[in-house]
């Protein structure tokens, strides 16, 4: 799901669609209005999913689409090599999500963790 939004209203940690992909603000630079034109603004930000790298040029005043992005948390069932079955501690329904490198050693079966949830893809997050 995603609502649009101006981009003046954008700020840093936030998050954005860009190139279908959400992302999340890394920094913003608006630039003062021309003589003849609108300002500008320049939006460099990483993939959630992904981890690329995304710029944005818009004008301050055009609108672009927000990702509605959910935290939820989940109950580890059982994990196989880097897969992990999940149950959603709201819904009581099962998935499997890959477990990143980064937290192999902190997902353990029976613990509860946090997940994202955007336009219908998933990622476990640990923070």
């Amino acid at each position: 799901m995603k609502q649009q939004v101006e981009v003046k209203e954008l700020k840093e940690g936030k998050y954005v669609l860009a190139d279908d992909e959400p992302c999340v603000i890394k920094s913003i630079q608006k630039s003062k209005p021309g003589k003849h034109g609108s300002a500008k603004a320049r939006i460099e930000a990483i993939g959630i999913f992904d981890g690329q790298k995304r710029s944005i040029i818009s004008s301050v005043s055009a609108k672009t689409y927000v990702p509605i992005v959910e935290r939820k948390s989940a109950q580890v069932l059982s994990i196989s090599s880097n897969i992990a079955q999940l149950m959603d501690m709201e819904t009581y329904t099962t998935f499997e999500l890959t477990i990143p490198e980064d937290y192999k050693d902190r997902v353990t079966e029976g613990k509860d963790i946090t997940y994202i949830e955007a336009m219908g893809k998933m990622k476990i997050d640990l923070r």
